[in-house]
């Protein structure tokens, strides 16, 4: 299967961005997502609230969000939707990741 060259961000997820940012649906939120070394698995991903792209960024729009990510962190994200969860295992974001090969417990 061919890993697609996005990222998703779920409609779920777009949503709690807007909560957390404290922004209407009407007004631009543009989130940067990378991946930083660290973690059980050697790997961490790293969410910010930032103003502007870097010329050198990818920036992709999706449900009213508008994510950034560095061309390094974008080899490891593509085809990774995040989403958030408010289920047992505690609330928060999470990120769905064909190109993982290890998660944490």
């Amino acid at each position: 299967m061919v890993t697609p060259l996005t990222i998703y961000i779920t409609e779920n997820a777009a949503k709690h961005v807007r909560d957390f940012t404290g922004r209407k649906e009407s007004e631009d939120v543009s989130l940067r997502v990378a991946v930083k070394g660290g973690g059980c698995s050697g790997l961490t991903y790293d969410l910010e609230v930032d103003a502007e792209p870097l010329e050198t960024d990818r920036v992709i729009e999706e449900n009213g969000i508008t994510i950034m990510i560095d061309k390094k962190s974008y080899i490891f994200l593509a085809g990774t939707t995040l989403d958030y969860s408010g289920g047992l295992n505690g609330k928060g974001f999470v990120f769905h990741n064909p190109n993982a090969k290890t998660t944490c417990g």
